[in-house]
């Protein structure tokens, strides 16, 4: 055996694992989990890796020299968190799923809600920082906030949210 193809193998292994790679994680309609390298409306961004070997951790924190810092009242300055649903938080049959954004600071008029359900649009009142989903069939869902200033265009998105609904099986126990 050669010892020269092992590490043939290992340096083509770490070359790739060098660059930078971005994974998207989505579900659809029908509550299937796709992944997948291109972003998609909805879809969660849950890898990224690469490497810099020059960056140390003094220094990777700190703004880049040049980069404009979020201007007050911008969305980027603000914080959103959708805070209900918990994340990987499971709802059993006929349950209502609270939904609530916590944004600060507060949104001034010019500001707009829109909420992503798996994706789509969910059809709410631009201002609607809570409201409940209900009637929803089994399956994983996710939940994405975006805040958009109607002046300036600018926005700003909450992290993802996953959450499941669970409906007991006709077979179970329970139903006999």
């Amino acid at each position: 055996m050669h010892l020269r193809k092992p590490w043939l193998l290992v340096s083509v292994l770490v070359a790739f694992a060098v660059q930078a790679a971005v994974i998207y994680k989505w579900t659809d309609a029908d509550g299937v989990v796709h992944y997948s390298d291109q972003a998609v409306p909805g879809a969660e961004k849950i890898a990224t890796s690469s490497i810099n070997r020059s960056a140390s951790p003094s220094t990777s924190s700190r703004p880049v020299a040049g980069a404009n810092p979020a201007k007050p009242g911008s969305p980027a300055s603000y914080q959103l968190t959708i805070t209900s649903p918990a994340n990987e938080q499971t709802f059993f049959n006929d349950d209502v799923a609270p939904v609530h954004l916590d944004v600060q600071p507060a949104l001034k008029p010019s500001h707009a809600i829109t909420w992503h359900l798996n994706g789509k649009p969910l059809d709410q009142p631009p201002t609607a920082v809570s409201f409940s989903l209900q009637g929803l069939e089994r399956g994983t869902y996710v939940l994405t906030a975006t805040m958009v200033d109607q002046e300036t265009g600018d926005s700003q998105n909450s992290q993802s949210v996953t959450f499941y609904f669970r409906q007991p099986s006709a077979l179970s126990p329970q139903h006999r």
